[in-house]
């Protein structure tokens, strides 16, 4: 068998090989000569992600992926916090690197056990994290029983991923070393720590570090840094605030949930979006007061629950003795063969002349006139403009709520005073952890969100929406992120309970992803992902809860 052959149908040349049965992925990028833009992280093989020491011993179709590709970004950060993880520990004894959140396309770091952070540290840090990447040091997986590992993770302290071991129990654990140094990941990470080139590693608000990673469009350059107070602030809150309830990570949720707890952990979350929502309800209270401002504009990126949002706060504020006039800009959207197509030749409902401006400012200036206005409504499933029964008209205490991911663009509503407006970023920004060192992505949250939602709402399979996923991150880079710091107040929409629920929902709608297509090795990753949580009932969720937007029975009509 030592001699055999194995068949491999290389993507990256579109041609036929054959490689020695046991051949490492590794192995074939110089055994074939495989050409990419840089070296490869990690590879796809049969349309799922493999670490590069996965070894063929059968025919595969294999793709190898470098840092321009998202998964091999994905592996290249992985790698460098297993670097920086291993400069923590080399530098400062008994303490641990903790990946917080992430800030300005880059990350925030603390180091538990050494709660201020002088410049010279991270000066430390950088150094040796610079001469670990120079050894170019094994990066070794271990695959070992479950007891064996929890046992060693305990002797090290590592509470967090011993909680989540607990409440997923799995015969095996992978297990990952460099030098004398055990770290632990979810996900792949490089053969060694000479695959990381570029990063750089800087002061962050006195207490933890900020990582810049390279651009995955352009890895010879740093993501710029800037500086996102507001955004920072409500990561730090919520981190801080979960914290507190005994939620800080997936184990610590795992384990409520198992001791029956999930009711309570509903209520919590609830009662947190109800408060945020009051108080910001009380900040456009007093700027309608003092300045008459009539319009409230509430943006962020898909998913982010903006309807459910916009809906939650006009209550709040008929609390507050005002009329709330509800406008998606989901319904200005131009009729599908009027979209504007991509760069894949594909309908891009992020662009900002997807939506139909001339139509909106005259709707609004009308309302504004104190006109009474037909609305539109536009369908997902046709593609078509349809009307509201019902035409608008504001009176003297209406406010005008206008939710979309464009509404806080200066240019969509350039015809109102900049004090006349109340502008609100909303999105799910952040959850528990995983574990110290392995952070939820928000952008995971609101693709799992988006899947349910589309195969509910909008005639679209989990396959369509992952298709599509990629041209809508472009698109909110380029409409909708750079104007988050424009807002007024930021809303974090996040629930802390909520995967553990939407993961009965979109588990089916994943595993029906054929493996025949690319999108396979997304819905691989993601029903991975969710292994990790204890599957809950959504019986508790309340009818009016933002997470009904997407899983359905929602007391608001949409």
């Amino acid at each position: 068998m030592k001699d055999e052959k194995i068949k491999i149908q290389l993507v990256n040349d579109n041609q036929e090989h054959a490689v020695p049965f046991g051949t490492t992925l590794f192995e074939m990028i110089d055994m074939l000569g495989v050409k990419t833009a840089r070296r490869p992280l990690t590879a796809y093989v049969d349309n799922q992600v493999r670490t590069l020491n996965y070894r063929i011993f059968k025919p595969h179709q294999v793709e190898f992926l470098d840092i321009t590709h998202f998964e091999g970004m994905r592996v290249y950060e992985r790698t460098l916090f297993l670097v920086l993880h291993k400069a923590v520990a080399d530098l400062f004894e008994g303490c641990r690197l903790s990946v917080k959140h992430s800030v300005s396309k880059g990350y925030y770091c603390e180091i538990i056990g050494r709660p201020n952070l002088f410049p010279a540290d991270i000066i430390a840090i950088k150094r040796r994290a610079d001469e670990i990447i120079a050894a170019d040091m094994r990066i070794v997986k271990e695959r070992m029983p479950r007891a064996e590992a929890e046992a060693l993770y305990t002797s090290l302290g590592y509470d967090d991923k011993v909680a989540l071991m607990r409440t997923r129990p799995h015969l095996y654990e992978n297990v990952y070393r460099i030098d004398n140094m055990v770290g632990y990941f979810y996900g792949a990470v490089a053969p060694s720590t000479g695959y990381i080139e570029l990063y750089d590693v800087r002061p962050y608000d006195g207490e933890g570090f900020y990582v810049a990673v390279p651009r995955r469009t352009n890895p010879d350059e740093l993501e710029v840094m800037v500086r996102q107070e507001k955004m920072f602030d409500v990561f730090s809150e919520y981190t801080e605030w979960v914290d507190i309830m005994g939620v800080p990570n997936v184990g610590s949720l795992n384990s409520r949930i198992l001791q029956n707890q999930m009711g309570e952990l509903i209520k919590i979350g609830e009662a947190f979006h109800e408060k945020t929502l009051a108080r910001i309800a009380d900040m456009i209270a007093e700027v309608n007061r003092k300045h008459g401002a009539k319009l409230v504009l509430i943006a962020g990126p898909s998913s982010s629950g903006k309807t459910t949002t916009a809906k939650r706060l006009g209550i709040q504020l008929r609390v507050l003795g005002l009329h709330p006039v509800l406008i998606s800009l989901d319904d200005y959207f131009v009729e599908r063969e009027k979209t504007p197509l991509d760069e894949n030749g594909d309908y891009d409902y992020e662009a900002f002349d997807a939506i139909d401006r001339a139509t909106f400012n005259d709707h609004l200036l009308r309302l504004y006139a104190g006109d009474s206005v037909d609305i539109p409504r536009y369908d997902f499933i046709t593609g078509k403009r349809q009307w509201h029964p019902e035409p608008l008209r504001l009176d003297d205490r209406s406010v005008l709520v206008v939710e979309g991911i464009h509404a806080l663009n200066p240019e969509l509503t350039t015809s109102i005073a900049d004090d006349k407006k109340f502008k609100i970023y909303a999105s799910a920004l952040t959850s528990v952890a995983m574990d110290n060192l392995s952070r939820i992505r928000t952008t995971d949250n609101r693709l799992i969100r988006r899947i349910v939602r589309d195969c509910y709402t909008r005639g679209s399979d989990a396959t369509a929406t992952l298709q599509r996923w990629q041209s809508v991150r472009r698109g909110e880079d380029k409409h909708i992120f750079p104007y988050q710091e424009y807002a007024d107040a930021v809303f974090n929409s996040v629930l802390f309970y909520e995967i553990p629920i939407l993961k009965r929902f979109v588990e089916p709608m994943l595993r029906s992803v054929p493996d025949t297509v690319p999108e396979y090795a997304e819905a691989c990753r993601l029903l991975d992902f969710l292994d990790n949580f204890v599957s809950a009932s959504p019986e508790e969720v309340p009818l009016n809860s933002i997470l009904r937007e997407f899983i359905g029975g929602s007391s608001f009509k949409y």
